[in-house]
């Protein structure tokens, strides 16, 4: 499941089972009620899982900090050629 859409991340389930998460795709993985609930954030790749935020989440959360991400990443090439440290 993700977003309509596709915002760029999946929402994994308790309980549900993927067989596959594409290298690169942000997943939200639901923390169990007993533990706190809450949504796991982190990024897949072929062998690992890298948390993008280091604690449980709510979903809204974890969703802005997605929008704030692709911000970033849509202004990360724009210079200043005015900015001087001084």
């Amino acid at each position: 499941m993700g977003s309509k859409d596709d915002g760029g991340y999946d929402i994994v389930c308790r309980g549900e089972v993927r067989d596959y998460i594409p290298p690169g795709r942000l997943v939200f993985f639901q923390r169990l009620k007993e533990y706190g609930g809450g949504y796991w954030l982190g990024k897949a790749y072929d062998n690992a899982f890298i948390f993008e935020i280091e604690r449980p989440v709510s979903l809204s959360e974890g969703i802005d900090y997605i929008m704030i991400l692709r911000s970033v990443e849509r202004h990360a090439d724009e210079f200043d050629d005015s900015f001087t440290l001084f």
